[in-house]
């Protein structure tokens, strides 16, 4: 690892905020996030992952419109929020990499409760996480994706109110 320069950086990050972290001037143009796609080599294993150890229930299944022979499918995460993937039957797509502008994780938000149990259900799958933080869970899914588990709610982090 090269040397960081953290006062430099520290300097820049303030900067960056004070230049444009304001009061919005009225709600966000978006309603939210419809779905975030990812990749899955086995259908079957994903499904069984995602539904069976996260409890995330499969709402829908269907041909993906760009590529014949090729499945998408959906899971229900709450407020609206889905969870899409694609398979790609035929084409070497690779295993999954972590790249500049890709995915480097998805923070998933459940209830305390619900947190316990899923870390729960990861350990019986004899599935390796790292807890950060004592509300965090980072994992990898069957593909590679880092997923994290998040006892905050929704507009929190690590206590910190994000969107008030």
């Amino acid at each position: 690892m090269t040397d960081i320069d953290l006062d430099r950086i520290a300097t820049e990050r303030a900067h960056i905020a004070a230049e444009h972290l304001h009061a919005p001037a009225g709600p966000s143009a978006a309603r939210g996030i419809h779905h975030v796609a990812l990749l899955s080599s086995d259908v079957e294993r994903t499904i069984r992952f995602y539904q069976g150890i996260l409890e995330f229930p499969l709402v829908d299944v269907f041909e993906n419109r760009d590529y014949r022979g090729s499945t998408h499918f959906f899971f229900d995460l709450g407020n609206g929020n889905l969870l899409g993937f694609f398979d790609f039957p035929g084409l070497d797509i690779g295993p999954y990499a972590e790249v500049l502008g890709g995915l480097h994780h998805l923070a998933i938000s459940v209830d305390p409760v619900t947190w316990q149990r899923l870390r729960g259900n990861l350990e019986d799958a004899g599935i390796e996480y790292l807890l950060e933080s004592e509300v965090s869970i980072y994992f990898t899914d069957p593909d590679g994706a880092r997923v994290e588990l998040l006892a905050d709610p929704l507009g929190e982090m690590y206590g910190n109110v994000i969107l008030g």
